[in-house]
């Protein structure tokens, strides 16, 4: 009698009951999967990829010592600062503009050494990059060695041939062939020096405590541009060089720690004298600025 009375009452709570198990069930599985992808992830990566992630999730406040990088009383001072006309500064601007828009990516270069003291001054320039939080999360490693730049060729092409017969695809190699580029590298011993970039994901104090190095990645890579600026201003030519999947191997070999990974390769020097660069154009200011 009472079932009869109430009956629909008992359909509607199996009904609910059935709603909510479903999606139990659904977000369960979903829960798994994400997991499961992180987990297939993590098998891809390579040690130095994991190390890099934990580094960059790890949460400082879950520190014992919470003392600043930076001095805490850090002293403030005047920025020194003058202020050109308007003619003056319309003037640097343009004359500036025009000299880097000669720069060309070589990749053909002469013997001719060049002075360390002008990689140093390059070096030091790159190094007036800002940074986050002053970290100054760069390593630019030097090679000259003509036996170190061949070990350095050797990992290098080896790892290419396969990017752009596997890994790279057929877009991206079609894309590459007006450019004359292949995996032989031969640039990488012509040039008299190499500097090798590499992005500090951390590093530690006096007292031993990690210290980490927020945006390390945009730091490096703007520090990569002012190298890229100095190089062409002290009249020498270089190219940007991303030697994929070869940076685990090129740090061992330099004897970097596992703290640093290669962000960027620049072979340093002149040009050949047969030396032959794309007729590119580059896009006028009006299909890359967008006023607001």
């Amino acid at each position: 009698m009472f079932f009869e009375l109430y009956w629909q009452y008992f359909v509607v709570g199996l009904i609910l009951y059935g709603v909510v198990r479903a999606f139990y069930v659904y977000y369960s599985k979903k829960e798994k999967n994400v997991q499961s992808r992180h987990k297939k992830d993590d098998d891809f990566r390579t040690p130095d990829q994991i190390a890099e992630v934990k580094a960059e999730i790890s949460d400082p406040e879950s520190e014992d010592d919470l003392t600043p990088a930076l001095p805490s009383d850090l002293e403030h001072v005047p920025l020194k600062f003058t202020k050109l006309s308007l003619e003056e500064t319309m003037k640097r601007s343009e004359e500036f503009y025009n000299l880097m828009n000669k720069r060309r990516s070589v990749r053909t270069f002469s013997s001719e050494p060049v002075p360390m003291d002008v990689i140093k001054n390059i070096v030091k320039t790159a190094g007036t990059a800002p940074s986050g939080a002053h970290t100054e999360p760069w390593t630019f490693v030097v090679v000259t060695s003509m036996d170190v730049k061949q070990k350095i060729r050797a990992i290098i092409e080896e790892e290419e041939e396969i990017n752009y017969k596997k890994r790279m695809g057929k877009v991206w190699t079609t894309d590459l062939k007006p450019l004359r580029t292949t995996w032989i590298k031969e640039y990488l011993t012509e040039a008299p020096c190499l500097i090798l970039l590499f992005k500090q994901m951390y590093s530690f104090r006096e007292d031993n405590k990690k210290k980490l190095h927020y945006y390390n990645e945009q730091s490096t890579s703007i520090a990569g541009g002012f190298l890229l600026t100095a190089i062409h201003y002290a009249g020498l030519v270089s190219l940007t060089s991303t030697p994929l999947n070869s940076g685990p191997a090129l740090r061992a070999l330099l004897g970097r720690p596992s703290s640093e990974k290669l962000t960027l390769l620049f072979p340093v020097g002149y040009p050949s004298k047969d030396c032959l660069v794309p007729d590119l154009e580059r896009k006028p200011v009006d299909q890359i600025m967008v006023e607001v």
